[in-house]
């Protein structure tokens, strides 16, 4: 059976099956890194900023891929963009896991590093060559296919969150440790092997464009001066940064407010899998911009939810419910717009949404911390606070001293248990925090709260009670500036509804939603020969 430019020749289940299967390295990699973070800090004797740094290299390797590679798959091609995703994949993973052996020494974190990177850039690679080629694959049927292929993301995200947290349960069994970080990330290797064996060896489709004969130039004009071209790439940057930010601290506010993130995260990942699965009613009875517009009030409304509800594990789970119907179907159906309403835009517009929606999700992150922190005073109980701070101030300079005096000694600093850098950090922040305190009677939100996790992060053993203390002053502060960051994001979902409104009533006008089909310019062979 065929359909559109996928010829007798390409298998198009297989293909199709092999790159779904390869978004599961994806979801593997982003739930078991953080899964495991805490067991490289202590195995590695690394800093809090290390760690940090390694959990965020998978999303600037993903980065780094899509906007410097994406742009030139339709010279590249998607059998070599996907082979370009397994290398990237091997390598990465390999060497994250080639570190083992050099825990303690310096350069160790670097070889972290690069192993997050390398599988990152796999992960980049496989958005980059995945999406365009299900739109070749199915281009009648583009948004539910790629409604399809997304769901694999949540759904490895579900299992291998799973997965990795039984593993830890577990422990240990005989001599082997279950739950040790190099089994978690060795789990990798699975889904890796099994998508290469399955799509590698066959032929792979032409691109929409190059099927058509569209002079890859041409693409590129087309894509950068078609005004709702370019308008679809900044919805897509606001969409993905109000499903991708508050995705990101849901479970931590949840969490502050004595909810397991992890239950309500693995309760929103299923949810969108099953949605995404079943797109196809839903694409047929509503269209594209009809299910755009519904996701967009749904999305806003669950996180007003999120907002205003405080604690109580069922109106929590409602609002993980309303905000996982939202955004199921946002970034696939984002996706299916662009190449079903603007096909000559081929790959190139395609990756550039991706691309650039990723940037502004990340920046997304960063604007829900500015508002969280800005209210997090008013969460925090003064008194406790000041004794905390206090406290720091006058004890952990000795505890810096003692990590300094052994620190070129990795095994006195493993039975030490922190490192100088963490606790002078912690040191620092709880300075700054009281110093804006002695000088203003009042907390700033930043340095304050900045000054809390890093006592809660600084891993002193002795202070175990002074940094419970510290925990239980933040969790309410932290949840309250967080519900507060929900409600200034949330309003904004009502607004892009409001741009999808807009797209839906035109549709109907012109007699429903039309998919816009590319015609042939010139004979071409249905593969391509690279």
């Amino acid at each position: 059976m065929t359909e559109g430019n996928a010829s007798n020749t390409v298998n198009r289940e297989r293909l199709f099956w092999g790159i779904c299967l390869a978004l599961l390295p994806t979801a593997f990699s982003f739930v078991l890194v953080s899964n495991i973070l805490n067991q490289l800090k202590t195995e590695f004797i690394l800093t809090n900023g290390q760690v940090g740094y390694i959990g965020g290299a998978a999303l600037w390797g993903m980065a780094v891929s899509l906007l410097t590679v994406g742009p030139f798959l339709e010279k590249i091609g998607f059998k070599r963009a996907t082979q370009g995703a397994f290398v990237g994949h091997l390598a990465g993973v390999t060497l994250f896991l080639a570190a083992y052996p050099f825990a303690g020494e310096p350069y160790a974190f670097w070889i972290l590093f690069l192993g997050a990177i390398g599988f990152g850039a796999g992960n980049g690679m496989i958005e980059v060559a995945g999406n365009p080629m299900v739109t070749s694959l199915y281009p009648k049927n583009k948004t539910t296919k790629l409604n399809h292929f997304h769901a694999f993301f949540p759904g490895g995200m579900v299992f291998g969150g799973l997965l990795g947290w039984v593993m830890t349960q577990i422990g240990v069994i005989g001599p082997v440790n279950i739950g040790h970080w190099t089994l978690q990330i060795a789990i990798i290797y699975i889904p890796i092997f099994a998508y290469g064996a399955m799509i590698l060896p066959e032929k792979f489709p032409k691109s929409e464009t190059e099927e058509a004969g569209i002079p890859f130039m041409e693409v590129v004009k087309y894509t950068f001066t078609h005004p709702l071209v370019i308008g679809l790439i900044l919805l897509k940057m606001v969409t993905l940064s109000i499903e991708m930010g508050p995705s990101r601290w849901i479970p931590e506010v949840l969490q502050a407010a004595g909810v397991h993130g992890m239950l309500v995260f693995v309760w929103i990942s299923g949810l969108m899998m099953v949605l995404r699965m079943f797109a196809a009613p839903f694409v047929e009875k509503f269209s594209p911009t009809g299910m755009l517009l519904g996701a967009s009030v749904l999305t806003g409304s669950g996180l007003l939810m999120f907002a205003f509800i405080e604690s109580g594990l069922v109106p929590l789970m409602l609002a993980g419910t309303v905000f996982a119907c939202g955004v199921a179907f946002y970034f696939p159906t984002m996706v299916g717009l662009m190449s079903e309403r603007f096909p000559k835009a081929g790959s190139l517009g395609i990756v550039l949404m991706i691309g650039m929606g990723f940037l502004a999700a990340g920046g997304s992150n960063a604007i829900m911390g500015e508002i969280a922190d800005s209210y997090l005073p008013d969460g925090l109980d003064k008194q406790q606070t000041i004794s905390v701070l206090e406290q720091v101030e006058q004890r952990y300079p000795s505890y810096v001293e003692q990590a300094e005096a052994v620190s070129g000694n990795m095994e006195a600093l493993a039975d030490l248990g922190y490192r100088a850098v963490d606790v002078q950090n912690a040191l620092n922040h709880t300075q700054n925090a009281l110093e804006y305190y002695r000088g203003n009677n009042a907390f700033d939100g930043t340095s304050t709260g900045n000054a809390l996790r890093a006592i809660v992060d600084s891993g002193v053993s002795q202070e175990e009670e002074l940094i419970t203390t510290a925990s239980a002053v933040l969790r309410p502060a932290d949840n309250y500036g967080g519900r507060m960051s929900f409600y200034w994001i949330g309003p904004v979902g009502f607004l892009v509804a409001i741009v999808f409104l807009i797209l839906f009533i035109n549709d109907k006008k012109k007699g429903g939603y039309q998919a816009v089909r590319l015609e042939k310019q010139e004979v071409e062979e249905p593969l391509e020969t690279k």
